[in-house]
């Protein structure tokens, strides 16, 4: 999946209690699911694996995945869950419900099957606050009815805290493999301010904001944005001002002084260096 169509999408989230030995039947969702198991016990029947889990247990399921859930005859699970993708799928024409499950012997419909997620995901964690997560799901309870007119404020407001969610849960199970690191986050919105309001800062004052050696900021930058702190302060630099010269009246020796090159001729060459053509030439084709 191209990390540009990302924009993880929830159909339904909400709270359910089992009841005494309640079996969820096998199925398959055509979303990913995430589900937390806020009280009691239960058994998940996945991909030849099955395990007991009880409160604590936070479980992702990708969608097309088969699987069953089947509550404890004592202390039944309560499950606190959601079914989103991570992408929007338009299924109205085929379904009902924003969030349809495929329950055999019914035919999965392949094609409205929703994406799966480019890094491998854990199916099974122990969270350490099972009262943050309670909370965060919370705040984006959701019903399993399409978006309408009159919904769609609401659901901007549900989106949004969903977003704040699948942040925390990325964060939370991909650890070592974050997309990008929190710290580099941080650090980009520094230099795009510096960049744009200042000349940047030498890159020791920002390896050093982070506390970490130079050749782990190095490896860290790359290893977030593809390419070293120098290439990305070019490209952001040339960036902005490849707009200011399709669709602003300035001269070229003013945008090189805008964005703090030491001179128009140092602008020029950088400019070519990055896009294969002069400033004027590029500005010629709008």
């Amino acid at each position: 999946m191209d990390f540009a169509s990302l924009h993880p999408y929830v159909y339904l989230a909400t709270r359910y209690p089992f009841y005494k030995g309640q079996s969820s039947a096998p199925r398959i969702c055509y979303t990913s699911s995430i589900y937390l198991m806020s009280e009691g016990y239960g058994i998940l029947t996945t991909r030849e694996r099955r395990e007991r889990l009880g409160p604590g247990s936070l479980v992702y399921i990708p969608a097309g995945q088969p699987h069953e859930w089947l509550a404890d005859p004592e202390e039944p699970m309560v499950q606190v869950c959601c079914y989103f993708d991570w992408h929007y799928v338009e299924r109205k024409p085929a379904f009902d419900t924003a969030c349809p499950v495929c329950y055999p012997p019914q035919p999965l419909l392949e094609e409205l099957v929703g994406p799966s997620f480019p890094y491998p995901l854990p199916e099974i964690w122990r969270v350490e606050s099972l009262r943050v997560w309670e909370d965060l799901f919370l705040n984006f309870y959701k019903t399993a009815s399409f978006t309408h007119e009159q919904t769609f404020l609401r659901s901007l407001m549900t989106q949004r805290n969903f977003q704040t969610f699948i942040d925390y849960f990325l964060n939370s199970l991909l650890k070592d493999r974050q997309i990008p690191d929190r710290r580099i986050n941080r650090l980009l919105e520094m230099i795009e301010q510096d960049l744009l309001h200042d000349a940047p800062k030498p890159l020791e004052v920002y390896y050093k904001s982070l506390k970490m050696s130079r050749g782990h900021f190095f490896e860290l930058f790359r290893k977030s944005t593809g390419c070293s702190p120098v290439q990305y302060m070019h490209r952001f630099r040339i960036g902005r001002a490849k707009e200011d010269l399709l669709h602003t009246t300035l001269t070229i020796t003013e945008i090189a002084a805008k964005y703090h090159f030491s001179s128009v001729h140092y602008f020029s060459r950088l400019f070519h260096q990055v896009t294969g053509e002069s400033p004027a030439r590029y500005r010629s084709r709008s």
